[in-house]
Parts: structure tokens; C-alpha cells; sequence
């Protein structure tokens, strides 16, 4: 009599630590979740912002006119040299060839990191770019039948450009509010951003938790937050199996009491 009432008295011991270990268990399950639960939303619905919206209409790649490509007779061409003097440069760290307006440029680097483009053609110095050549390169750039709401030289553009000042910003007046940045040492479109684009980049800002720029998905705060999900799920799923298995001893005691 006495083993046995230590048995059952150790076996109530031990069902009550269970017990207590598997409220906390619960606890620790619903706080953690209650915390990220608004994170694991902003995920998903980020997810689906970017499954539905087709990447190449973020881009704006919809929106930008075929050039025709020109034929040109390498004679016509001046050399590097001479592009380099119409520069006012004696060295050049980078050298390649592009189009302005459908026009051969020299794009040229001096070794201080100074841009500049050249017409390949007479050797004028295109750049800075002047607000007419940039509004030129942008209209030839958009396909659309919208008209300029507005150009402005920035020397300070907002994040959504991704690079320093200065450059010129052209706004068409559409729908979407297409944004082309025009590089003038460049002369080139350098990015084009709309409300889609905006739209798209503050859920992506959501979904990396890069509420800044956008540029970061490596940071501390995303990983804690990862790692508090991935618990949240695991601990879920074993939480889940307990009670199963406490719901099926249950029916077994009853079904066999019954019997």
C-alpha cells in the first residue's frame, strides 16, 4: 500500500510538472506569436504584392520606346585621344562607346572619377547635360503620349533614385506619375521609377523589414524576426501534437470506461 501510494503520489508529481511546463510552453507559444504575428502578415501580403505585379511593369520597362539603332561609318568616329582633349583630360581611367539620341558618344572617366560624354561625331562636350538635352533623352526614352509635368536639376534626389546627385528628374503627367532620372555626366536615363514602382518598394521595405532604403535583407532585425517565426511555427507544431496526443489517451480512457 505504501509503494503504491508513492507511486501515485510520484506520478502526480510528475503530471503536475508537465502540466505547469506545458502552460508555459502555451504562454511563451502565444506571446512570441502575438509579437511577430503583424510581421508574418506584412510577409505574406508582401509576397503577394510581388507574385501579382509583373516585375516589368515595376521597372517601367513597358513604358520605354524601341530605339533604332544607326549605322556609323568608323571614319566618322573620332579617336579616344581627341575625345580625350575635347574633355580637357590628360589621363582616362574608364573609355566606352554609347548613344546620345541615337548619336555615337564617348563616355569617358577621368582617374579622379569625373564623367563625361563627348560626341563621338564634332568632339562637343555634352555633359553636364542641360535641361533641354535632358528633357530630349527622356521624351525619346518614354513611350507613352503623356506630357512633362515638370523637370528639375537635383543635386539632392530622394532614395528612390539609389545614387548620389546631381541628375535630372522628368515627371510625365500619366497615370502613374513616370519618373525618368537623367544622369548629365552620363547624358543617359540612369532609372525610372512610377507609382507602381513606389507602391511596390514600400511593401518590399515591409516585407525585408529595411524600413530605410530598401537595400538591406541582412540586417539583426529580420533575422531575429525569422527566428521568432520559425519558433513560433515549431513550437506551434509540437504544441499541436500534444494535444492530439492528450485528446486520443482521453478518448482511449473514455472508450475503454465505457466498455
Amino acid at each position: 500500500v505504501t509503494r503504491l501510494g508513492g507511486a501515485r503520489e510520484s506520478a502526480a508529481l510528475t503530471g503536475g510538472l508537465d502540466m505547469a511546463v506545458l502552460r508555459w510552453a502555451v504562454r511563451i507559444h502565444k506571446w512570441v506569436a502575438l509579437i511577430v504575428g503583424l510581421q508574418i502578415v506584412l510577409w505574406v501580403a508582401g509576397g503577394v504584392v510581388m507574385s501579382v505585379i509583373p516585375i516589368e511593369q515595376v521597372r517601367g520597362e513597358h513604358k520605354i520606346a524601341t530605339q533604332t539603332a544607326k549605322s556609323v561609318s568608323p571614319a566618322d568616329i573620332i579617336t579616344l585621344q581627341n575625345a580625350a582633349q575635347a574633355a580637357q583630360i590628360n589621363q582616362v581611367a574608364e573609355a566606352s562607346t554609347g548613344t546620345v539620341l541615337g548619336e555615337p558618344v564617348w563616355h569617358l572617366k577621368s582617374p579622379d572619377g569625373i564623367s563625361f560624354t563627348i560626341d563621338a561625331r564634332t568632339g562637343a562636350v555634352l555633359s553636364p547635360a542641360s535641361e533641354l538635352l535632358a528633357t530630349q533623352i527622356a521624351q525619346a526614352d518614354y513611350s507613352g503620349s503623356a506630357t512633362l509635368s515638370d523637370v528639375t536639376l537635383l543635386t539632392d534626389p530622394p532614395s528612390e533614385y539609389g545614387r548620389p546627385g546631381p541628375v535630372w528628374q522628368v515627371v510625365f503627367a500619366d497615370r502613374d506619375s513616370t519618373t525618368l532620372y537623367v544622369d548629365p555626366a552620363r547624358a543617359e536615363v540612369r532609372a525610372r521609377r512610377s507609382s507602381t514602382w513606389r507602391f511596390y518598394d514600400f511593401f518590399w521595405k515591409l516585407h525585408i523589414m529595411d524600413y530605410d532604403d530598401g537595400d538591406d535583407f541582412n540586417h539583426p532585425l529580420l533575422i531575429t524576426a525569422a527566428g521568432a517565426a520559425m519558433f513560433v511555427a515549431l513550437s506551434g507544431f509540437i504544441l499541436l501534437i500534444i494535444k492530439m496526443r492528450r485528446s486520443l489517451l482521453a478518448w482511449s480512457r473514455q472508450r475503454k470506461s465505457s466498455s
